[in-house]
């Protein structure tokens, strides 16, 4: 699941799942820049305790939409995590740890 090895990933863990986040500067087109209040993005993913991310069906990953960005790495963390809480508690519109629960792993 990471995609970025060299990020810096935070964890959290929340309701028996950890939720891995690592906040990232957001990548641009060459000849634009984002806005310094938007500056950041993030990753992340959600797994049961020691799984391993990168095998298959072991993680739900996550990401910011396209064109959301963050003033700071610490706004994108707080938002990367509020997003895998709200896929672990089912409240999340299109993902959802069923999968992990249901599949065994």
């Amino acid at each position: 699941m990471p995609e970025e090895e060299d990020a810096l990933w935070q964890m959290s863990q929340y309701e028996g799942f950890e939720i891995h986040v690592a906040p990232l500067v957001r990548e641009h087109e060459a000849q634009s820049r984002p806005p310094a209040s938007e500056g950041y993005t993030y990753i992340g993913y959600v797994c049961h305790p020691g799984a391993d991310p990168k095998l298959p069906g072991h993680a739900v990953p996550f990401h910011a939409d396209g064109d959301v960005g963050f003033a700071n790495a610490a706004a994108a963390l707080d938002e990367g995590m509020h997003i895998g809480r709200t896929i672990v508690d089912g409240t999340h519109p299109d993902l959802t740890v069923l999968p992990l629960v249901t599949g065994g792993v």
